[in-house]
């Protein structure tokens, strides 16, 4: 699919907008329009499994304010990530794209990129380009405050793929996902400069990252509560290494120690969700603010006999299985989206940029494959079903998945024949129905012949 070039879309935007302004003294107009308009927060954490949260089935890490969340705003079982790991999944989420025609497709390229070490090991990562246009602009256009803290993955220095370049007025945070792996770093990204983190350094633990995303979080929040602003905050939790000033209040667990860190970066998380949610009610921002809650990817560990973090779901991160991309998705605002229900509908990142730019009055590019899901969020009638979800990954085998109204199609590698599944009735993918419906493996053989298009940076030769 041809990419939009970045000039073009923001001049038909700002045409959009332009058409919008209202006449001297009209009271209907743009100001008016813009006052109706949601504030954003949109909260992720890093290789949170779809089973970790108390309102998706955890029975042991405590998540008192996620699930508060939920009860005040509606789950969805049915969501989806973007990617199976961190970077093309939130090239998916930012874009609009899906793995088979974003930027990024996995966390390193295979051909191009910028080589950069990390840990050690050389590495071509792979920034977003001048000509991408991420949802950050499409708010920014329709006139948000936009912020950013916490790992972006979706650039180097100096290139193009700045969260500052990419429509962010504010960023704190990473923007090497490897380099997120500690999270007591000597330094961290203050816009476009380096921000080094005295306490840190040489090996000390100072001052931890988690901590000043959420400081940097409330901080936006204040300085902007009188106009619309759209704030991503891509946490790094509980995603390895495992690192936390405290166990607390799983220290004297039996537990190994890692599973007692993972699940006290867990609490910490919400904890800081329980912030972020009181400081909307003391700025009487709470009906003004839809706040969506999820994780980039399946989980990286299944504990099993622990948290059993995948919940029922096959494999975890890596996969295109369901343990690899579903996600919990938790979507807040009251009095707009119903609290206290439960959703089955099916949606994935792609669909974000579009949900958001029709709430926030915004228009997106033509060259997406999301659609907005906004009146499923509002508890309207919406069929999501009827069509393609998509998704590729080639690290090792190059694998493909499709979801299809209840059915789940996974090929494993290039050449085998698809597996099927009811992801509807047989959640854990256990039993390949492909033999029972050559019909439905037909009509998805003949999507998947047109899904995607070939990649300068991971480029794979397909046999279907």
């Amino acid at each position: 699919m041809k990419q939009l070039k970045r000039r073009e879309f923001l001049s038909l935007a700002a045409g959009a907008a332009a058409a919008t302004l209202p006449v001297a003294g009209c009271e209907s107009g743009f100001a008016a329009k813009t006052a109706k308009r949601p504030n954003i927060i949109f909260i992720m954490a890093d290789d949170l499994g779809y089973g970790d949260l108390g309102c998706y089935g955890q029975k042991y890490i405590r998540t008192p304010n996620i699930d508060k969340l939920a009860a005040e705003g509606t789950r969805f079982t049915h969501c989806y990530t973007g990617s199976t790991v961190c970077a093309p999944s939130r090239s998916v989420l930012m874009t609009g794209q899906h793995t088979g025609h974003t930027r990024v497709r996995n966390n390193a390229g295979r051909v191009g990129g910028v080589l950069v070490l990390d840990d050690g090991s050389p590495q071509r990562r792979v920034p977003l380009e001048a000509e991408d246009v991420t949802v950050a602009e499409v708010l920014k256009q329709a006139g948000y405050a936009t912020g950013i803290t916490g790992k972006w993955g979706l650039a180097e220095p100096n290139t193009d793929g700045l969260p500052t370049r990419q429509g962010f007025d504010e960023w704190f945070g990473y923007l090497n996902q490897r380099r997120a792996h500690t999270y007591y770093p000597p330094y961290l990204w203050r816009n476009e400069q380096k921000m080094v983190l005295e306490a840190n350094r040489d090996g000390r633990r100072g001052q931890y990252s988690h901590d000043m995303f959420t400081e940097f979080a409330l901080d936006f929040v204040r300085r902007h509560k009188a106009r619309p602003f759209f704030l991503y905050v891509p946490y790094t939790i509980p995603h390895a290494k495992y690192e936390i000033p405290s166990t607390d209040p799983y220290t004297s667990e039996s537990w190994p120690d890692e599973a007692k860190v993972h699940a006290a970066m867990i609490t910490r998380m919400d904890k800081d969700v329980g912030r972020l949610m009181r400081l909307l009610g003391e700025l009487r921002l709470d009906e003004k603010t839809v706040v969506f809650f999820c994780s980039d990817n399946g989980a990286a560990r299944r504990w099993d006999g622990i948290f059993d973090s995948s919940g029922s779901l096959r494999g975890h991160k890596t996969d295109l299985y369901e343990g690899g991309i579903r996600t919990p998705m938790i979507v807040r605002w009251p009095g707009r989206v119903q609290a206290g229900k439960t959703s089955d509908s099916p949606w994935y990142f792609a669909d974000v940029m579009p949900t958001l730019a029709e709430l926030a009055g915004g228009k997106p590019p033509a060259n997406i494959d999301g659609i907005s899901v906004a009146p499923t969020l509002l508890g309207k009638a919406q069929r999501t079903d009827d069509r393609f979800l998509y998704w590729e990954f080639p690290a090792g085998q190059f694998q493909q998945a499709v979801r299809w109204r209840d059915y789940k199609a996974v090929r494993p590698a290039p050449g085998q024949p698809l597996e099927l599944y009811n992801v509807v009735e047989d959640i854990a993918e256990g039993h390949n129905i492909a033999a029972e419906h050559p019909d439905v493996i037909a009509r998805i053989e003949g999507y998947l012949k047109t899904a995607r298009t070939e990649s300068p940076n991971w480029p794979v030769k397909t046999k279907q």
